[in-house]
């Protein structure tokens, strides 16, 4: 038995004599009870139907529909016509004899498109995409014009529902979305082989309602809210659901009565089905990476749409990564970035990878550690360590507080004045020299024109031969190293140039650790 009450009959009458499909009218009588939606179309019709009587005697009560009928004329013999159908009530009482008519109100979303073949189809393309998942999260949208027709069907209860002094909040009638979800969610799970479908997953399987029938239902509202329909960049109309759902909430009852039909015009067509669209939540790994060579960038390095070189730190980690976890594409992000020909030593340079859209997600530890190991046999330039699967909110821990953190590096040193060693003793006795660094030239194309201050916590020099030391270095992150000791023609204050009272440069420089508390090591 449907949980139905008194007050409903004349609800009921009503929105099928206007021609709405038995879930719609289960909807607008706020039945929320999950399982009625699953009943079988033809059952729910029938059950109506026997709830407020038949036909004749539900007319035969109604002062209105006696005059009404009076008007209707049918020739002897004919069929009746489909508006003479609805307006009795009869728009799908026959379907066992005649084609169903579409609903008004979710213009058959619930009706054809909502059954067990439909479902088949759906499991079909997911199946067929070859997801990794053990849950989905089912997402459905439908064309804007279904919540002006809503907004129609409402006010046409409504009317009624005000006659008899009852309220019916348009909040308490169950949106389509939700009864689509109700019926079809199970139905779905059955063909996956028992997937549950949840409300929260990272896989998403969309499923998309057009109409292109009544699209320009939606235009008269651009007349009466023009300020809920800006033209945007993205969007192909402005005719959005936000949009349109912003208009209905300002417009009055007295001018939609006006503009649109009350209950509204029956379609000839339902809603047309697009390409289910399945997406996974990206995934995230993160790691530590060591750079062994001097002519390797971190990202790919293209100047004027020309690739400099045949490789980078990201796409080496990034190839084998894409592979094993099926993504469609990818992010990479690390704690700072070494110049082209400077390495990255020590413990490595942390590092995340945001795989977009991945069809596999789950991975062991040991299989981990075996990409892992596919990574490094790839190539002798870069050694990866501690990759692992990590959460989004973790990969936040790898810029929280960039600046303030420190790294060390060594650098070869060449002065055009000969050294000696007594020359070198002053500076490890340095102890965080604030430096004033201006943009330096080589990046001035990519970075904004600033002065920046940075720390150079403390400093060693070891003598090779007059004109060439090591200097080791514990700087806050973020100083540009070569500017400090070449002076960038004077934009970074003081540089060792200063501080020898000679000319100087880097000719070699290595990063030795990065001192960042992220990712966790994992055991070998």
């Amino acid at each position: 038995m449907l949980p139905l009450k008194d007050p409903d009959r004349p609800v009921i009458q009503k929105l099928l004599a206007a021609g709405c499909c038995p879930r719609c009218v289960l909807r607008f009588c706020c039945v929320s009870i999950q399982a009625a939606y699953r009943r079988p179309h033809q059952e729910t019709l029938t059950e109506l139907r026997a709830f407020i009587g038949n036909t004749e005697n539900a007319a035969s009560t109604d002062g209105n529909n006696k005059s009404h009928d009076a008007t209707v004329s049918e020739p002897p013999g004919d069929p009746p016509s489909k508006r003479t159908r609805l307006e009795a009530g009869l728009c799908g009482a026959e379907q066992s004899e005649e084609q169903e008519c579409v609903c008004v109100a979710c213009l058959g979303v619930l009706q054809g498109l909502c059954d067990a073949p439909q479902a088949v189809k759906i499991a079909e393309t997911v199946q067929a995409q070859r997801f990794d998942f053990s849950s989905l999260v089912l997402s459905v949208s439908l064309p804007a014009q279904m919540f002006v027709r809503e907004h129609s069907c409402w006010l046409h209860v409504k009317t009624e529902q005000s006659e008899k002094s009852v309220a019916l909040s348009k909040d308490d009638v169950i949106p389509v979305k939700e009864a689509y979800k109700w019926v079809m969610q199970s139905l779905l799970a059955k063909e996956l082989g028992g997937v549950a479908v949840v409300t929260r997953s990272p896989f998403e399987v969309g499923v998309e309602f057009l109409h292109p029938e009544t699209d320009a239902d939606c235009h008269f509202l651009a007349s009466t809210c023009r300020d809920c329909f800006k033209p945007t960049k993205n969007k192909q109309s402005v005719f959005t659901r936000m949009a349109v759902v912003k208009a209905l909430e300002k417009i009055s009852d007295v001018i939609f009565l006006q503009r649109y039909p009350v209950p509204p015009a029956p379609p000839s067509s339902r809603c047309v089905p697009q390409d289910v669209q399945c997406v996974h939540a990206p995934v995230f790994i993160a790691g530590r990476y060591n750079k062994f060579c001097r002519s390797l960038p971190q990202t790919p390095w293209v100047i004027d749409g020309e690739r400099r070189m045949e490789s980078s730190v990201e796409e080496l980690i990034a190839t084998p990564v894409l592979s094993r976890f099926r993504a469609d594409g990818f992010h990479f992000s690390s704690s700072g970035r070494e110049d082209v020909d400077v390495r990255t030593l020590g413990n490595g340079r942390p590092f995340a990878v945001e795989l977009l859209n991945p069809h596999r997600s789950t991975f062991s530890r040991e299989e981990m550690k075996q990409l892992q190991q596919t990574i490094n046999s790839s190539s002798e330039k870069i050694r990866v360590r501690d990759l692992q699967i990590v959460t989004r909110e973790a990969t936040g821990r790898m810029k929280e507080g960039e600046e303030e953190k420190t790294k060390s590096y060594s650098a070869l040193v060449w002065t055009q004045r000969p050294l000696q060693k007594e020359d070198l003793d002053f500076i490890q006795d340095i102890k965080d020299l604030t430096l004033n660094q201006k943009t330096p030239l080589r990046v001035l194309h990519r970075r904004t024109l600033a002065v920046r201050q940075r720390v150079v916590h403390s400093m060693s020099a070891r003598l090779l031969d007059p004109h060439h030391f090591l200097l080791g270095l514990k700087t806050q992150a973020g100083t540009y190293i070569k500017e400090f000791v070449h002076g960038d023609f004077g934009r970074t204050k003081p540089n060792m140039c200063a501080l020898l009272r000679t000319d100087a440069d880097i000719l070699e420089l290595d990063v030795e650790s990065v001192d960042v508390d992220w990712p966790p090591p994992v055991p070998e």
